[in-house]
């Protein structure tokens, strides 16, 4: 039977904060992703922080090529898509909102 070893800390998802606070604006900007050099101005403006609630899992059907589109784009996929569906859920509140209704 094998033993599973555990690492004392993941490997993946946590941030280097220690270095990224050292990064210089000119080293940012040679690791950044092509599709975030041209950004305008403005970009940020509207943004909002988002803080992480606690996640339930699910079984959810989605069709083949809606997943496909979101896969494309990378790993946490999966995040990407409540993303989306959280932005929907809190456009329609909004809008429930301004009319009145509930």
């Amino acid at each position: 039977m094998k033993q599973r070893h555990e690492k004392s800390t993941p490997s993946v998802g946590r941030a280097d904060l220690p270095r990224l606070r050292r990064a210089t604006d000119v080293e940012i900007m040679r690791t950044s992703p092509l599709e975030l050099a041209d950004l305008p101005a403005d970009f940020w403006d509207h943004a909002s922080l988002t803080v992480p609630v606690r996640k339930q899992a699910i079984s959810l059907r989605i069709d083949e090529d809606v997943l496909e589109w979101f896969k494309q784009a990378g790993p946490r996929y999966q995040s990407r898509m409540n993303a989306v569906l959280r932005s929907f859920m809190q456009a329609s509140t909004a809008g429930t909102r301004k009319s009145g209704k509930r």
